[in-house]
């Protein structure tokens, strides 16, 4: 341990003196109250610690011990299901010790110490062993199997391994050599965890919501933001995708958001079923809360809590779905602890290196093949929601991360206003996934799904266009072809790109489904377009009832939706062409 005293205060930020031997990143506890704190600069042997708690009241020639140790996480079985603060301070603990409010200096064990886990070992004594490789599993929740794995950089050959029921603490193997395993595993937050190598990003991560699955897909293990102004539903919509994406695991991180909006989160989410396994969706979810009110340097540590924590269960293989909610909160920490140590300021005030900073946030998530003799591939997807002041996407957190992320989701305010919901303008948004996804739906949607999804973007972009001349001259100045298609375009947007995110049926929609009903459109749109060229005025052929039975075509249940899809299309066709006279 390292002994110094405090010789100045300043916000979140504290100096110290007398600190020589300590390194950068080093954990300490500043002050009488112990309030836990990190190195963020050494100059000679004073530290510059940014602080995770309140430091108001700390004076001048308080104690200042240094662990010799960076931020370390706990990693094991108990994970799941909890709900931590910045810091991996278990919150109901801290409730159910100290009340509603955290005294400051308080801590708690991240992962329950004295609970027992039945331990059941997949190596026997002789077996040589290395980083990564499965000692064995713990049967964490109903729904998740706990692989417990050797720590990277460590290894040996099995002398005894044990089997039964321990605590995350107890040895469960040893090696000829010495070396103790236990279930539990500490790693620094701040280092992302080796793999053997990266995959390309050619697997959609399935959403279950139509803008976002057909027109602009993320891969698994890809990055995307979800910029938009305050009401335009980034919340919602990264509730939504924790509650229904196709991932084994969700690590839903609250960076800096508004108290009541994480209350709705902490106390909904324990009531969600997950459709998938029938059980408590919080059975595969973890909870990051760091509210706006909390302090502001615990907020900057919240989002590399969050990622290291994915990365441990990517490592078992599974595919981890991380949202970080906001990451614009996340930047404000960093401007104001840049602020306090009187650094350089770049645009906005925030600091130079934030982009940098970004980058290597997003760049530890991805598709790999992970450590261990086994082939274990795993997968992190992270989607950080952006709050740009006033809906400004030219200010530096939006832009910096723009040029970054593989998918952009813009949400629009004036969609927003007209109750179109998830308000993702398609004009705004782009993904530099299709590519890479195209095959996938080819090979387990349609040969043509590229080609429907791309006809349907070209409808809504002649819409936009026409627009203009609407609202100059009027639509009834438009020729018939032009009116027909600001119509299909009016089916896709009310009929196709909206979605209501509480209905039973319509808030998860199958990739099948999908293309079912983006063809039924395109395929109206294409004969509207052949009759019309025949004689068929527009207004006969809009009298057909079929165009309420599209409107409907999102209340039918995934299993049913490709017999009632098809015979739509097939009998919609034969009544439109039904009108021209020959």
């Amino acid at each position: 341990m390292i002994e110094g005293q405090i010789t100045k205060v300043s916000g979140p930020v504290v100096q110290a003196r007398g600190m020589a031997g300590a390194r950068m990143y080093d954990v300490t506890f500043v002050g009488d109250l112990k309030l836990i704190g990190e190195i963020i600069r050494l100059e000679g042997e004073n530290a510059i610690i940014q602080v995770y708690e309140d430091t108001s009241g700390l004076e001048v020639g308080e104690l200042v011990t240094c662990t010799e140790q960076p931020l370390l996480l706990e990693l094991g079985p108990g994970m799941l299901s909890a709900i931590y603060d910045g810091v991996q301070r278990r919150l109901p603990i801290l409730a159910e010790t100290y009340g509603d409010y955290i005294t400051r200096g308080t801590v708690s064990e991240p992962l329950d110490h004295e609970k027992l886990w039945d331990f059941e070992p997949a190596v026997k004594p002789g077996d040589t062993v290395k980083g990564g490789d499965v000692l064995g599993y713990v049967q964490e929740t109903e729904v998740i199997k706990h692989y417990i794995m050797v720590p990277p950089g460590q290894g040996g050959v099995i002398a005894d391994v044990k089997t039964g029921s321990f605590t995350v603490i107890d040895v469960i193997a040893v090696c000829e050599d010495g070396t103790e395993f236990q279930m539990i595993q500490k790693w620094p937050a701040r280092i992302a965890r080796p793999v053997i190598s990266k995959m390309d990003p050619n697997l959609p991560f399935i959403t279950g919501t139509r803008i976002l699955d057909t027109f602009f897909p993320v891969a698994q293990g890809g990055y995307s933001i979800i910029p938009g102004g305050f009401g335009t539903g980034k919340t919602v919509t990264e509730q939504t995708l924790a509650k229904w994406a196709q991932a084994d695991v969700v690590i839903y991180v609250g960076c800096g958001e508004r108290g009541n909006e994480m209350t709705e989160v902490l106390s909904e989410f324990p009531e969600l079923e997950d459709v998938r396994s029938g059980q408590p969706l919080m059975k595969r979810t973890i909870l990051v809360a760091n509210t706006s009110n909390m302090p502001v340097a615990a907020r900057e540590a919240s989002i590399y809590t969050g990622i290291t924590m994915a990365e441990y269960y990517r490592d078992m293989g599974y595919d981890v779905a991380m949202m970080a909610d906001s990451t614009s909160r996340w930047g404000e920490a960093l401007r104001e602890v840049s602020g306090r140590l009187e650094e350089m300021p770049g645009e906005e005030g925030y600091p130079a290196y934030l982009a940098t900073r970004i980058a290597d946030f997003y760049e530890r998530c991805g598709r790999a093949v992970c450590l261990g003799s086994d082939e274990r591939v795993g997968s992190i997807t992270v989607v950080g929601a952006v709050s740009p002041p006033g809906g400004d996407f030219s200010e530096p957190m939006t832009q910096n991360s723009l040029r970054i992320s593989g998918a952009f989701w813009a949400l629009d305010t004036d969609l927003a206003h007209r109750r179109h919901f998830p308000a993702i303008s398609w004009m705004k948004s782009y993904s530099l996934y299709l590519d890479q996804v195209e095959e996938w739906y080819a090979e387990n949607v349609n040969m043509d799904w590229k080609n429907a999804r791309d006809k349907a973007m070209m409808i809504l972009q002649k819409e936009d266009e026409l627009q203009e001349i609407v609202q100059l001259v009027g639509p009834d100045a438009l020729p018939e072809f032009a009116r027909a298609t600001i119509e299909v375009a009016r089916m896709l947007r009310e009929d196709y790109l909206q979605q209501f995110a509480f209905s039973d049926v319509d808030a998860f929609c199958d990739p099948k489904k999908q293309y079912l009903m983006l063809k039924v459109i395109i395929t109206y749109y294409d004969v509207l377009q052949e009759v019309l060229s025949k004689g068929v005025t527009l207004k006969e052929a809009l009298e057909i009832p079929f165009r309420t039975r599209i409107g409907r075509m999102k209340e039918i249940p995934n299993d049913e939706s490709s017999e009632q899809l098809e015979t739509l299309e097939t009998e919609l066709q034969a009544e439109l062409r039904k009108l021209v006279r020959y």
